[in-house]
């Protein structure tokens, strides 16, 4: 079934997910009323009516595209917890943010994105990461490529004696442990600034533009699209003890992505403090 939907059923998942950006977001970009905007867990974890109505559908839409699937979203994982284990099921699981980078977007900030992922046992099979206000689609399908609009992109290497490049989980979203174990990234050869939309800084990594990654929480939302994405386009990654990050484990953290497994493998130790 899911060989069969990944051979056929892709391009109606693009359409579902430019609609739901089309019908739910776009319109209330820039547009929102103080009413229209929550708080979650304090005041920099924001949530609008358009995360909301978007992950309503796209809930409805990609599991009508997939008989038998789940949705395990960011909005409804906040509202029920266990939403979350259906990863660790058989069933074909979408994983799904409906607006990756509501600061942002709040903020009338285009840099936010849709992410959506499709997943099955824990293995990411494919991923859309659509940035509206951007005019960017990029795609990925396990073991055929990755692309934007289109166009095949490679993450390549980053160039030699230059600084790496890398985004690190933002001061905001993290504890003292974790400012602690990015500080460890303060060194000669390392420029590190704290990231915007994972997504969009996935994007970054997997068409070359930034070197590596550092993330210190494991929302799956946030991470299975730009991780196969990243994979497809030539990259790496690996959770502090040296092996993959995964959807449907407990990880341990931070973990390091990069354009290439020497830059992944670089970033990962000195998060380590080897």
């Amino acid at each position: 079934m899911i060989d069969e939907f990944l051979t056929h059923g892709l391009s109606d998942v693009e359409e579902a997910v430019r609609k739901a950006a089309a019908i739910e977001i776009m319109p209330r970009f820039r547009q929102l009323a103080e009413h229209e905007v929550d708080e979650k867990n304090g005041p920099h974890d924001l949530v609008t009516v358009a995360d909301r109505k978007a992950e309503e559908y796209l809930t409805a839409s990609l599991t009508r595209l997939l008989p038998g699937s789940a949705v395990v979203g960011e909005e409804a994982v906040h509202a029920d917890p266990t939403v979350y284990e259906a990863l660790r099921a058989d069933a074909p699981v979408w994983i799904v943010d409906p607006v990756d980078g509501t600061r942002q977007f709040v903020n009338g900030d285009p840099a936010f994105c849709t992410l959506v992922a499709l997943a099955l046992r824990g293995e990411i099979l494919a991923s859309w990461t659509f940035a509206p206000a951007l005019e960017e689609l990029a795609t990925a399908v396990r073991g055929q490529g990755a692309y934007v609009n289109g166009e095949r992109i490679h993450s390549g290497s980053p160039e030699a004696g230059a600084a790496l490049r890398v985004a690190i989980a933002h001061p905001l979203y993290t504890s003292d442990e974790n400012k602690r174990t990015l500080a460890r990234l303060d060194v000669p050869g390392v420029a590190a600034r704290p990231c915007g939309s994972a997504g969009l800084e996935y994007l970054k990594v997997a068409r070359g533009d930034m070197d590596a990654l550092a993330f210190t929480w494991p929302s799956a939302w946030d991470h299975a699209a730009g991780l196969l994405l990243v994979a497809e386009a030539g990259g790496a990654q690996s959770t502090v003890e040296g092996v993959p990050f995964r959807v449907d484990r407990d990880n341990a953290l931070p973990f390091a992505v990069g354009r290439d497994e020497a830059t992944a493998v670089r970033i990962r130790e000195l998060l380590r403090g080897a």
